[in-house]
């Protein structure tokens, strides 16, 4: 969604505050456009994205120009292009063969520490 914005900045009187304006303008995020409106060309009318924060450019411009002040913020009709729409229907999913649950089969194997001495011999102990 696109908004406009206006700004009246007073201390605007020479070519060189305007251009600093406009540089403080184009420099914020989502701006698309600024121009300079007005008799004596003291406005803003910037239009951007809805990033576009209209109190953070009225601040900047008061801070680095001189007194701004915010006329007016609309949102912008913006193009609606209309597109035919055909019904498409997506294709049935295929068949679904369903399995009954088959737990995991576990196997539980004891470690091995390294060498083990097998006994087969009936005479043998263990301690």
């Amino acid at each position: 969604m696109k908004q406009k914005m206006v700004v009246k900045v007073t201390s605007m009187n020479g070519e060189k505050s305007r251009s600093k304006a406009m540089k403080i303008a184009v420099s914020l995020l989502g701006v698309e456009s600024a121009s300079l409106k007005g008799d004596d060309k003291s406005q803003i009318e910037v239009t951007g994205d809805h990033q576009v924060d209209p109190v953070q450019l009225t601040r900047l411009l008061r801070k680095r120009v001189g007194y701004a002040e915010l006329v007016s913020v609309a949102a912008v009709g913006g193009e609606k292009k209309e597109e035919k729409k055909e019904d498409v229907k997506p294709p049935p999913p295929a068949a679904y063969v369903w399995t009954p649950y088959q737990p995991p089969n576990y196997v539980y194997r004891e470690p091995s520490y390294g060498y083990v001495q097998q006994c087969y011999e009936p005479s043998c102990s263990i301690m």
